[in-house]
């Protein structure tokens, strides 16, 4: 047993399981020390995400994702499918009574709702990640990109009818980043620039009415600042407030009167609790897993594994700017969380288990370097 564990160990990578060490404290400790305000039921979840999803880490390390790839590919993009078009018929907008999102499913058996979406993360970006691999020498040629857009859209879509904005441009980010890396020439995306300008009026025309709002009081919140507006002001004075250090960790503050504190806004709360050296600390452990994360998919012994690592940075980057921007009322709220930090069953442990893909890649040694 002990030898298991040992080589179970072995294949996590130590700067990723560092940083996610470091990211996992901060959280539990600054829901800690505002609980007289989030309650003791959301720490307690927070908790048990966070140890299941460190744990879940292990166990993803020691697979082998070659072989996952390979024998399931197919059930996870029906799954993917699957999941979202049950959401879309049966899905419910969980805590946020603000919002006409159906991104969430309630689990009958266990009384717990999920948000799909999120694990779906990992399976999207497992296919595509294949569907890259397959492609990649001909990725320019227009019959495989529309494959691919087709492959994209078949989701992205979906979230898009759930209504759930936010979510929806993480995965358009990160298909981005993917084609990018992949070699797409810079003529598409101009293209898809252009023909996004051509599409913006219609798009905005059916945008729900609270999300057009949330864009436009996005980018100046001042145009509303008691309603609209108020949650980015509020979150920016949050993290006004904490100065160089911040408050203390159980003092209380403008958290305190926060909507989703311990969400969408848990930075604002870590910057007032504990000041700008707080905030900088997060954002650099943030980074320097991104970085570890692209370095380790230099490393992969297959073009797959590459496009995964890629593939979970371009997540963690896209949610992380996204929030970061949020919280200092400079883009629009559009409700994401930041990894591994904000409270939420379903993203804290799918950002675990994306963590855990990469893990998997890394433990496997590498034969040659992508390209080569």
């Amino acid at each position: 047993m002990f030898r298991v564990i040992r080589d179970a160990i072995r294949r996590v990578d130590p700067v990723l399981l560092i940083c996610t060490t470091v990211l996992m404290v901060i959280s539990l400790v600054t829901i800690w020390g505002a609980v007289d305000n989030f309650g003791q039921r959301k720490l307690k979840m927070q908790l048990a995400m966070s140890v299941l999803g460190f744990l879940l880490t292990f166990v993803v390390a020691n697979l082998d994702y070659h072989v996952i790839l390979d024998r399931l590919w197919l059930p996870m993009l029906l799954f993917s499918v699957g999941i979202l078009a049950l959401t879309l018929v049966a899905g419910t907008t969980g805590e946020n009574i603000e919002t006409s999102n159906r991104s969430w499913l309630n689990i009958p058996v266990v009384n717990i709702a999920i948000q799909p979406s999120e694990f779906v993360k990992i399976t999207f970006i497992c296919t595509f990640a294949r569907h890259l691999s397959l492609v990649q020498d001909r990725i320019n040629s227009p019959r495989t990109l529309l494959l691919l857009g087709c492959h994209a859209l078949l989701i992205v879509g979906l979230i898009l009818l759930s209504g759930d904005l936010g979510v929806a441009l993480v995965y358009i980010a990160l298909v981005l980043i993917l084609l990018f890396c992949a070699g797409l020439h810079l003529w598409y995306f101009g293209g898809v620039l252009l023909a996004g300008a051509v599409a913006f009026p219609f798009l905005w025309d059916h945008l729900d009415t609270y999300q057009q709002d949330r864009i436009l009081v996005g980018f100046n919140p001042e145009l509303d600042p008691l309603d609209k507006g108020w949650q980015a002001l509020m979150s920016r004075q949050c993290i006004e407030n904490g100065g160089l250090l911040g408050v203390g960790l159980r003092t209380g503050g403008n958290y305190e009167d926060l909507a989703a504190s311990h969400t969408d806004f848990i930075l604002a709360t870590i910057c007032e609790k504990f000041g700008f050296v707080g905030g900088l600390l997060v954002l650099v452990t943030l980074a320097v897993m991104v970085l570890r994360i692209l370095w380790i998919g230099r490393q992969a012994s297959h073009d797959t594994g590459f496009y995964i690592c890629v593939g979970v940075a371009a997540v963690l980057i896209a949610q992380t700017v996204e929030n970061v921007g949020m919280c200092l009322a400079v883009l629009p709220v559009v409700g994401l969380t930041l990894p591994f930090l904000s409270c939420g069953g379903s993203s804290v442990l799918a950002t675990y288990l994306l963590v855990g893909m990469v893990h998997s890649v890394g433990s496997h040694k590498p034969t040659r370097r992508v390209g080569e």
